[in-house]
């Protein structure tokens, strides 16, 4: 077996994980197992993913090790609690504490004796710090400190101080904070579950004339899935038979249902509102179009912004710090003449009020819960550094064709000379039914539309650079441009002032003839999509500075769909490298440039783009991986709403990092200066962590 087959990756969920200590327990017992290759610690999502060597480490004895820390691995993500919150352990053991505290309080208002009071106090201590004093065993038996240490060295140094009242109310405020942080924690976590819980975990297959209920899991490309009026796709496939209205809207954001008939894509999640659909499965469970979106979701934390790494590289200077800290405040004063037990106090104030989660969380939470959010409104952003780049972007560059217009083109005028409008697109109909030509295409659509049956043209040619011609019921026909006519010595009088007007409004134009004359004129557009022209006037109002326009067409229709779309300026007749140089034009000029397209076409301009942001990415895998934003429905209202999301998360995420590095600044000098006491500094510095949990969890709305 080579190397490269040995190595395998390993995807984990550790319960318990919410905080940096917790992590670098983690990173710590992982560094110490022989056999890991290479891991990925997520904290926000509590992900782990590690690769190892199966010869020398199995998945079973990961998840022993990481046991061993007092946390739980799981190869699969814990399902939403279904038990209400006061069924938790940790809750009814805090209860209980501060029951027993205020009995405490009520114990010494009436004289009852130091004795009751302290087992009172002792009782409350027991209850509130059993599930910490375990994490701290295991985290010593890995041989490292974390915050749940420092809980029971605080706590012990307060008994020894005399000072049980305080110790209680350590334990209990520490303990209560902690659980309020956790559950602050999965509720940021909430939006991604949710989408977890999309796809239904068994599907109705036909097999074998049998229609057979199976798990998701075991349904292979190509079975014929049975999705009933109200039910969610289990996979994603194509239409076999029936019809119905189907809502996207949990993989596109998409608000208005689709209609899906016979040969039409659907998504798994989606759900099916009225009528039955037999669905031909074309991906298993692992690789449908919502999979993706939860793993790239998954991975988000993987891409980190500069704020998340300015946290982390601060993470692991300052904890280090504090404890030094400390004990320098314990030791040195006494050293000089001071009294010990005050400055021992001090420094048990400055232990406590020193370690929080709120700078380590706001950071990657805020990024989760807008990551999470947008997946939910049809946005896919790959991670926190897309996340900030987005957030910061000045200019908006478009690609036109099936960007800014839908990519289809239309007919959009039918003018006859000679002949009555029927006849004219009848007979441009019947030459072009053998063409392979886009404007072929068109003219087809547009007769079908009109209700008109085209003959297939006979002796059918196509006349590259020039047009077609074809044989209809014994005479010859062209559908052409004028310099065909000019060579055939066409008379074009009385086509001049048309066709200047159908082109000055960017439309592609073609002659109907016959070998004598002009029998009328077609006029073919690519349509600009319906939304574009607000979509931008969102933009500016979001503060973009610029919106601009590449394409390769000519200058007369590029500046027409311009002018329809509203963008500030355009460039025509760009090959694939002037795209490039255009983006690094606008980049030196104006700043961040993001680069929006198909995912497929101008690659090589959004690879220069600051900020790539792919459209459609819900039809198709290369726009899914392409871009650093994927909009996953062909709907340009997303963007504004995907720019306004990348603010206010990086918003967010300064108000919290300011918001931590204040508090934890203002607590220490405090404690130093010994202005606070144990149980205020903890409460303080506790609630500044909720408030940054808090605060992320508000990119959940809009």
């Amino acid at each position: 077996m080579s190397a490269g087959q040995m190595i395998r990756p390993v995807v984990l969920y550790v319960e318990g994980m919410d905080c940096a200590d917790e992590l670098r327990v983690v990173e710590k017992k992982l560094k110490g197992l022989a056999g890991v290759q290479h891991y990925q610690v997520n904290l926000a999502n509590q992900r782990l993913e590690i690769t190892h060597d199966p010869s020398r480490l199995t998945a079973q004895d990961i998840i022993r090790a990481i046991a061993e820390t007092g946390m739980k691995a799981r190869p699969e993500r814990r399902q939403a609690e279904s038990k209400p919150w006061w069924q938790d352990n940790r809750v009814r053991l805090i209860f209980l504490s501060g029951l027993l505290i205020l009995a405490a309080f009520i114990s010494e208002r009436l004289g009852l004796g130091d004795m009751v009071e302290r087992s009172l106090y002792g009782t409350a201590i027991l209850a509130g710090g059993y599930f910490p004093a375990r994490m701290a065993l295991a985290t010593l038996r890995a041989r490292t400190l974390n915050i749940y240490t420092l809980l029971i060295v605080a706590t012990a140094g307060a008994l020894s101080l005399g000072f049980w009242g305080e110790a209680a109310l350590l334990v209990f405020a520490y303990t209560w904070g902690a659980v309020m942080e956790t559950y602050a924690a999965e509720r940021a976590r909430s939006s991604l579950k949710k989408l977890m819980e999309l796809v239904p975990r068994e599907a109705l297959v036909r097999r074998g004339g049998e229609e057979v209920l199976l798990p998701v899991q075991e349904v292979e490309v190509g079975d014929v899935v049975i999705v009933r009026s109200g039910e969610k796709f289990p996979l994603d496939g194509t239409v076999m038979a029936g019809t119905s209205s189907v809502d996207q809207s949990p993989i596109t954001g998409e608000s208005i249902p689709v209609s899906k008939t016979p040969g039409d894509a659907v998504f798994a999640g989606s759900i099916n509102q009225r009528g039955s659909l037999e669905v031909k499965a074309t991906k298993l469970a692992q690789d449908t179009t919502l999979a993706k979106i939860v793993h790239m979701v998954e991975r988000a934390g993987a891409r980190k912004s500069s704020y998340q790494r300015f946290s982390e590289q601060f993470g692991r200077i300052y904890t280090p710090a504090t404890f030094l800290l400390a004990l320098a405040v314990a030791i040195v004063p006494p050293l000089l003449g001071q009294p010990v037990t005050p400055w021992f106090y001090r420094a048990l104030v400055v232990l406590v009020v020193s370690c929080s989660c709120g700078l380590a969380l706001s950071v990657p939470m805020a990024v989760l819960t807008a990551v999470s959010n947008a997946a939910t409104k049809g946005i896919l952003v790959k991670g926190g550094a897309d996340l900030e780049a987005a957030g910061t972007v000045d200019v908006v560059v478009f690609d036109k064709t099936g960007t800014l217009t839908t990519g289809l083109p239309r007919v959009t005028d039918v003018v006859p000379l000679h002949s009555p409008t029927t006849s004219v697109l009848s007979l441009a109909a019947a030459v072009e039914s053998r063409s392979e030509h886009p404007l072929a295409s068109a003219i087809l659509r547009k007769a079908r539309e009109e209700g008109l049956e085209a003959t297939p043209a006979r002796e059918f040619q196509a006349l590259p650079g020039l047009g077609a011609r074809g044989t209809v019921a014994g005479n010859v026909y062209y559908v052409c441009n004028s310099r065909l006519c000019q060579q055939m010595s066409i008379s074009l009088d009385g086509t001049d002032k048309e066709v200047q007007r159908l082109e000055q409004e960017g439309k592609t134009v073609a002659l109907v003839t016959s070998d004598r004359e002009v029998l009328g004129i077609l006029a073919v557009a690519d349509q600009l999509r319906p939304e574009a022209k607000a979509a931008m006037a969102a933009l500016k109002r979001a503060g973009v500075k610029r919106l601009a326009m590449l394409t390769g067409d000519n200058e007369t229709t590029a500046q027409a769909i311009a002018e329809q779309a509203g963008v500030d300026e355009y460039r025509a007749q760009l090959l694939p490298e002037d795209k490039v140089a255009a983006v690094r034009e606008l980049k030196r000029e104006y700043g961040m440039v993001a680069m929006v397209g198909d995912g497929v076409n101008d690659a090589p301009a959004m690879a220069v783009a600051d900020v790539s942001i792919a459209m459609g990415a819900a039809g198709t895998d290369i726009a899914l991986e392409t871009g650093d934003l994927a909009l996953m429905s062909d709907d340009l209202s997303r963007l504004p709403l995907a720019l306004n999301i990348s603010r206010r998360a990086i918003a967010v995420i300064r108000q919290n990092i300011a918001a931590s590095l204040g508090v934890v600044a203002l607590v220490v000098s405090l404690a130093l200066l010994g202005k606070i006491d144990l149980v205020p500094g903890l409460l303080v510095n506790e609630g500044s962590a909720l408030l940054v949990m808090a605060n992320s969890l508000r990119l959940l709305r809009g």
